[in-house]
């Protein structure tokens, strides 16, 4: 009987401030989807360091002369340094490229791009030392040790690079929060004005409870619950959200970005995330209705 009560307290609640409960929802719903949206850029940024790690190398380019008049990396200046690398503790492998090979290499990764691959010329490309560290992290040392030595035109650092695309994902990873607590700072505005509201609309029934011995506990519930209600139904529409946005836009733009940023799964997004957000937004609702409760409803 007191369920059965408490539940159509809270339909009734929900009904009557209609308006304002959808605001809360969508409201809810967009902080929760953005923070999901920040929660799958950090899974990516994951996978993407796990995925690149393993092949960042160290590449050493050799000027012209040296390109030009050793294709087999047999003269003194060649061999001498490649012969150094290879021993050198830290160094995983040490792979020579010739122009010919570095040109079959352009072909291939800009195959899709005839006019560009007609263009180019094997001369036009350097032949280099690609190495790989046991720790890649240590790729600093071996870029300040190489630079300007004799034949070497340049060392190129694929840290380097993957730190500043990183860095770019993270700095658009934290915008993505930073609206989402926004979001969730009206969400949380909303669910207060909410309750203050239907507690207002419904101060008569609640005082006649009080006098026949409800305890304040039983009169609140339907409000709380009320605020939890709305706070899950968000959730469950960010994570909609967020699905559908992973067919409509995420799949299409990681596919069209040829393989360099994972693919964002149905998985990533039903868990983690989706569990996160539930917790969150029962959390959120359930506290934001406590505290309205105690602060502002006297009964």
């Amino acid at each position: 009987m007191r369920a059965s009560f408490v539940f159509s307290e809270v339909v009734t609640g929900l009904r009557r401030n209609i308006t304002m409960t959808i605001a809360m929802v969508i409201t809810t719903a967009v902080s929760l989807a953005m923070l999901g949206g920040g929660l799958l850029i950090v899974t990516t940024i994951d996978k993407m360091q796990t995925n690149y790690q393993d092949d960042v190398e160290v590449t050493v380019y050799f000027t012209d002369d040296v390109s030009a008049s050793d294709a087999n990396c047999s003269q003194q200046l060649c061999s001498g340094l490649r012969t150094e690398l290879d021993t050198r503790p830290g160094v995983d492998s040490v792979v020579f490229e010739n122009r010919q090979d570095a040109f079959e290499r352009f072909k291939r990764i800009f195959e899709g791009q005839p006019e560009l691959v007609e263009l180019a010329r094997p001369e036009s490309l350097p032949a280099s030392l690609h190495i790989k560290l046991e720790d890649p992290s240590r790729s600093d040392v071996i870029v300040k040790e190489y630079t300007g030595r004799p034949g070497v035109d340049k060392v190129d650092d694929q840290n380097v690079f993957l730190e500043r695309f990183f860095n770019g994902l993270n700095v658009f990873r934290n915008i993505t929060f930073v609206v989402a607590l926004l979001q969730a700072f009206a969400a949380l505005l909303l669910i207060s004005n909410t309750i203050q509201v239907s507690a207002f609309t419904r101060r008569t029934e609640v005082g006649i409870m009080r006098l026949v011995g409800a305890t304040r506990w039983y009169t609140q519930l339907p409000f709380l619950l009320e605020a939890v209600v709305a706070g899950v139904v968000g959730a469950i529409l960010a994570i909609v959200f967020l699905l559908v946005g992973k067919m409509l836009f995420f799949d299409t733009l990681l596919t069209s970005a040829g393989g360099i940023i994972p693919q964002v799964t149905t998985l990533d997004v039903l868990f983690p995330v989706a569990p996160i957000l539930l917790g969150v937004s029962i959390l959120i609702s359930a506290v934001t209705g406590y505290v309205t409760l105690r602060l502002y409803v006297r009964h």
